[in-house]
């Protein structure tokens, strides 16, 4: 049996400006795929995850959560591990699983 790796071509404009936004996320802050769509002024959190599923192993996908502060599906591990390395402020502390938005958000660039 033959496998192929998936090919999804060149990033498109919009996938090229969620990925330089999500590069200038400092460590210790995460955004949601919610927050980068209104950043950005397009796209919404659906094409956003999109753009993250696709190409998003180049940047700090890790920074890029879910709305309740929960870290991407399947990645949960690697992602908590990187937010404890990193600082990031979490629910429970050091052994929290999820982070807290309410010190954690970007607020996106400039802030």
């Amino acid at each position: 049996m033959v496998t192929q790796e998936k090919d999804f071509g060149l990033p498109s404009e919009f996938a090229d400006d969620v990925l330089d936004l999500v590069d200038q996320i400092p460590e210790g802050k995460v955004a949601t795929y919610g927050d980068l769509a209104e950043i950005l002024g397009r796209g919404g959190a659906r094409g956003v995850g999109s753009v993250m599923a696709r190409y998003g192993s180049d940047v700090p996908w890790w920074r890029v959560i879910r709305s309740g502060g929960y870290p991407p599906q399947g990645l949960e591990d690697e992602a908590v591990a990187r937010w404890r390395e990193e600082s990031t402020p979490l629910v429970g502390g050091a052994l929290g699983r999820r982070v807290d938005m309410a010190r954690g958000r970007w607020e996106g660039p400039g802030s």
